[in-house]
């Protein structure tokens, strides 16, 4: 039986297309938040690398009312490194807004999210956002939306989505370009209509999936997700429906729905809705909350696996634990164990040294992410290479391969496309729309990939757009050259000084500025060479009593080289680490002791 007063809706996006900016207007214009209130700009968003890089990194749900019917929203991801979000979250929703700017056209991550729900049968509309942009191209990026569509084996049903036209900075939408909408309740109309309520009853045995896990100092764990069948009472016990057992007799402290973007307290939850409850402790994503008497479990989430591994050392470093406040290997592999419960796309093993623990995701900037939020939080550690995972299939080795979405100015067609042969890339479709840009699309395979993003923005003068999507397993392809370069490398403790830092003009590019404090092992620079070049970095110009006319003449110091965290998680050999602490990113060689 469906239910409707409730619409359960996911909005789908590439990163910039204006999802997090819609979401706004939708919670202003519904009444959600008073007159009196300030709506933070991209309220969604609610994490501080979440706003500093402009991406949602988590999925998040928010819930609105419009004509007495509860519309529940789940913001994605638009990054394929963070599936493991997309796929919960498509798992709460019976159907899903797909966003498009109207210049861009959909772009690769739109078709990774799109493909995940296009599998799940969710019926889907299409909304053309950024209407306003003196480059919009509406027509052609409806008809390469379509295309799309039958690219990704959409049904008849899904293929014919209804259109709705857009501008969420300005709160408008319209059924067409032209009309004389002042707000978004077009939109509103639209998801109301169009989008059945959840097929569910409240009198079938109750069955709640966990798909997210919070944390509140004030009632502990708590379980998000949607009631599918059944109620839900405060005074009454359930059992909880783990992997591996059930569990009976257990109650909640707390039941929550959503208004906005809080959660209210009640005693009574109803199906088809998303909700959250709390006092029931070592629950897990995947496991069901079920009758006491009968339990009938969900089948459990299913998540791709992770294509990419890094291992996580405790910093023994000349400079450990000067920075940090959690360094010891018991801090470490307690935080990973706690990432682990919440972001399922994540694998966290031990290994036989007691301070290296092997991590597993889907990509470099999921690790990226998860390296600045423990250094945020006071973690210091040290960071390898990050590597691909393999597969044995029929006695041969496979590796991940991805697809590569490229666009560029026309100049630096010949250049990347010989850069991502030399990777093992292999080109299958260039476009030159005529406009002075170029599209092109690559076959390559992972590890190929890595390091190669810092290279592609250098060739491309900072012009370049790249877009990764991971395709499938296939036999290994061979050696891969990876940074042909080597690195300075201090040869003692000291501090970095301007007259050993002009030395190093010719020899390559520095890393560290004067004054830095420095340790024998830690790389100070790139070499314009190949092989590793060990420096005296802390060198002082000795002083005399004698002056000599224009020797002292000051001489311009070409600036350091300052690379962000996913700029050194790219750049490192297998023998290198990045050293990770709060105040500090620094890159060291795995075996201190260089020889001189």
């Amino acid at each position: 039986m469906s239910k409707e007063n409730i619409r359960n809706i996911a909005i789908i996006a590439h990163v910039d297309h204006g999802k997090t900016t819609l979401v706004d207007g939708l919670l202003q214009q519904s009444g959600t938040f008073s007159d009196h209130q300030v709506l933070e700009d991209r309220v969604m968003d609610s994490g501080d690398l979440e706003k500093e890089r402009g991406i949602t990194i988590t999925s998040k749900n928010t819930a609105i009312n419009y004509e007495e019917i509860k519309i529940n929203i789940v913001d994605t991801p638009g990054h394929a490194d963070f599936g493991g979000e997309v796929e919960r979250s498509l798992n709460l929703v019976d159907g899903v807004l797909l966003l498009v700017d109207s210049s861009e056209g959909p772009l690769p991550q739109t078709r990774f999210v799109l493909k995940k729900a296009l599998e799940k049968r969710l019926p889907v509309v299409l909304v053309i956002n950024k209407i306003d942009k003196p480059d919009a191209r509406i027509d052609e990026v409806v008809q390469e939306t379509y295309d799309l569509f039958i690219d990704l084996d959409a049904n008849d049903e899904q293929i014919e989505f209804p259109i709705i036209y857009t501008n969420a900075k300005d709160g408008i939408a319209m059924h067409n370009i032209g009309d004389d909408s002042l707000n978004l309740d077009p939109l509103f109309k639209l998801i109301v209509e169009y989008f059945e309520g959840p097929d569910t009853s409240d009198n079938g045995t109750t069955q709640f999936l966990i798909t997210n896990l919070a944390y509140d100092p004030y009632v502990g764990q708590i379980a998000i997700g949607r009631l599918d069948s059944g109620v839900l009472d405060i005074s009454k016990q359930y059992s909880l429906c783990t992997e591996d057992e059930i569990v009976n007799n257990l109650k909640f402290s707390a039941l929550y729905t959503f208004k906005g973007l809080e959660k209210n307290k009640v005693d009574t939850l109803e199906s088809g809705d998303i909700i959250a409850v709390a006092g029931i402790e070592n629950i897990n994503i995947g496991d069901t909350i079920s009758d006491n008497e009968n339990p009938e479990p969900l089948n459990r989430i299913s998540i791709d696996q992770p294509t990419v591994s890094m291992f996580f050392n405790v910093n023994n470093s000349p400079f450990a634990g000067r920075e940090g406040k959690f360094v010891t290997s018991r801090n470490l592999i307690e935080r990973l164990e706690k990432e682990v419960l919440s972001n399922v796309s994540l694998h966290v093993s031990k290994t036989d040294k007691t301070d290296v623990f092997e991590v597993k995701g889907r990509g470099e900037l999921q690790m990226a992410v998860l390296i600045e939020t423990m250094r945020r939080e006071g973690y210091e550690f040290m960071a390898s290479r990050p590597e691909v995972i393999t597969k044995e299939i029929d006695g041969s080795i496979h590796e991940p391969v991805e697809n590569v979405y490229i666009d560029i100015p026309e100049e630096f067609v010949g250049t990347v496309t010989k850069n991502l042969s030399i990777r093992k890339g292999k080109m299958t479709s260039l476009v030159n729309n005529g406009f002075g840009r170029a599209t092109l699309e690559f076959e390559i395979p992972s590890r190929g990939l890595i390091g190669f993003r810092n290279q592609f923005l250098t060739e491309t003068r900072g012009s370049g757009i790249m877009n990764t999507l991971f395709d499938s397993y296939k036999e290994w392809f061979g050696d891969i050259p990876q940074r042909t370069s080597g690195v300075l490398v201090a040869d003692r403790d000291g501090k970095v000084t301007t007259y050993a830092s002009l030395a190093m003009v010719d020899r390559g590019v520095l890393f560290v500025t004067p004054g830095t404090m420095v340790y024998k092992g830690m790389i100070v620079g790139e070499r314009n060479n190949e092989g590793d070049l060990v420096v005296n970095i802390t060198k002082e110009k000795k002083l005399t009593n004698h002056r000599a006319s224009g020797s002292d003449d000051t001489v311009p110091l070409r600036p350091a080289q300052l690379m962000s965290l996913d700029q050194c998680l790219e750049f490192i050999s297998d023998d290198e680490y990045v050293e990770v602490t709060p105040e500090s990113i620094r890159l060291r060689k795995s075996n201190l002791d260089v020889k001189t």
